[in-house]
């Protein structure tokens, strides 16, 4: 486990180095999960929907899938 300082500006906000972005994706836009211990702050990249169905190869594409909900939400009207 790497440490690493950061400073707190005046209205709380704070830069992640561009290291740590990197190794864990995070862009403009990213969310933060904010994880709060005992004795620490935690933040992880939350992952969206697109994100978990990478892990599931086997549904297709994030086209695919969207069509595929497009189509089962048409067939609900």
């Amino acid at each position: 486990m790497l440490e690493t300082e950061i400073v707190v500006k005046k209205k709380g906000q704070t830069t992640i180095p561009v290291r740590i972005r990197k190794k864990f994706n995070i862009e403009e836009g990213t969310r933060l999960q904010v994880i709060e211990t005992q004795d620490s702050i935690i933040l992880k990249p939350k992952k969206s929907f697109w994100d978990m169905l990478g892990a599931y190869s086997e549904f297709g594409t994030p086209e695919d899938v969207k069509k595929e909900l497009d189509k089962l939400r048409h067939e609900d009207e």
